[in-house]
């Protein structure tokens, strides 16, 4: 199967990663705004038309939101067209007695709980490749075609846009960018150019090694290895260790890269994923995404803040608001509380602000479906409804209405910090 996937072409360009990587240095400088997105775990069943570009559509919208809040660029990253890996946190699963290794992704082997299903699959990579490139070439087709042209933002509406509470509230961040184009092309006389339409990126996180190591070439015209199934790989929690492969592996490509960081981490740790992965410190190269959860993230960003500064770090700070603030209900449930999700960014933006810096950006388990996985928001599902429309086989996901409302606060965070 590796063979095979060394063989096939790249779903990305060099060109386009290094696009990324300048794009992101803006952002470290405070220029620009990074909103990264989409499922936590893809499914090949959900690589289809309207999923697609429900997702698009959503971060579009938040993105439109943002740019009018941060008053700056939204450098738009999408967690599709890969993200068919995941860690778990245990080997196996019991249940009813009966024990079977655990779901780890399509990419992997398959969520039913039978021994059938949980056995790996070599032939799932292959499939994994080529519903990437199907996702891909569908989007970069919808951009293309004018889905994403912001003169024409009634293409990318969702149709519960005109029910919702935050309907008036969108409509009027549309007419405020709308009123900015028009001024740029009648009062300057000028087109907008590449400014209306928009860039997207792909993400995921760098776990399965040999799939990503089949897809890192050299190309032509650029020194050095890259990573051509995504823009932006990251490694996790669990593989972050600065000993591990997965840090080895992604200090051997030019992609910009990223590091997931919950509350356990040490000065040691800093220092060693700082020397590694970025010893030149060079803005763009490095992301920190810090997980804390909402009742710790006071006491651990601060110390990773003042860690990062003693090593000269120039990292791009990015906030997950949504694993660690993972729970269970009753029943056994997992789910998020969108109250929980607000208060971990509210707090990242004025901890890194007191501390004369600015937080450059969020990573948002989100879906573009009406899915009851996350609890609360404006017109969320209550713990009761949460049976109603849960699809995650992995982790619970913002649906499109709580999405847009942690947008909108988001936005309005910005404009009085």
């Amino acid at each position: 199967m590796l063979s095979e996937l060394r063989r096939l072409p790249p779903l990305v360009s060099s060109w386009e990663v290094l696009l990324l990587r300048q794009q992101m240095a803006e952002a470290t400088a405070g220029r620009s705004f990074v909103l990264q997105g989409g499922d936590c775990a893809e499914r090949f069943q959900y690589c289809t038309p309207d999923r697609i570009a429900n997702t698009l559509k959503v971060l579009l919208q938040m993105s439109l939101v943002l740019v009018v809040g941060a008053q700056r660029p939204v450098i738009r990253i999408g967690r599709f067209a890969g993200q068919y890996a995941k860690p778990r946190s245990a080997d196996l699963e019991k249940r009813n007695g009966i024990e079977l290794p655990s779901y780890r992704g399509d990419n992997v082997n398959h969520p039913e709980f039978t021994a059938e299903a949980r056995t790996p699959d070599p032939q799932l990579l292959l499939r994994g490749h080529e519903r990437a490139a199907l996702t891909l070439n569908f989007i970069r087709s919808l951009v293309k075609s004018g889905f994403a042209d912001l003169h024409h933002p009634e293409y990318f509406d969702l149709d519960w846009v005109d029910r919702s509470p935050l309907a008036d509230e969108y409509h009027r961040t549309v007419e405020t960018i709308g009123e900015a184009l028009r001024f740029m092309e009648n009062v300057l006389g000028v087109r907008a150019g590449e400014t209306d339409r928009i860039d997207f990126f792909t993400a995921h996180e760098a776990l399965h090694l040999p799939y990503e190591a089949a897809q890192t070439r050299c190309v032509p015209r650029h020194a050095g290895w890259f990573n051509l199934a995504a823009h932006f790989p990251w490694a996790g929690l669990r593989t972050n260790d600065p000993s591990s492969a997965h840090i080895e592996y992604l200090r051997g490509i030019e992609n910009p890269v990223g590091i997931k960081i919950g509350p356990e981490f040490t000065a040691n740790h800093v220092a060693r994923w700082i020397d590694i992965l970025d010893p030149g410190r060079t803005p763009g190269r490095l992301t920190f995404i810090h997980r804390f959860g909402a009742t710790r993230i006071g006491d651990a960003l601060p110390r990773l803040i003042d860690m990062v500064r003693a090593e000269g770090g120039a990292v791009l700070w990015v906030c997950d608001p949504m694993h660690g603030n993972t729970r269970a209900t009753a029943r056994g449930v997992k789910t998020r509380h969108f109250a929980d999700i607000y208060a971990e960014v509210e707090q990242a933006f004025d901890i890194h602000r007191l501390m004369r810096q600015q937080l450059g950006g969020v990573h948002i388990e989100l879906t573009g479906e009406n899915v009851t996985e996350c609890i609360g928001g404006a017109g969320g599902p209550a713990e009761e409804d949460l049976s109603r429309a849960y699809e995650s086989e992995v982790d619970p996901r913002l649906n499109y209405e709580q999405s847009l409302e942690l947008a909108f606060l988001i936005a309005r965070k910005m404009k009085t910090g």
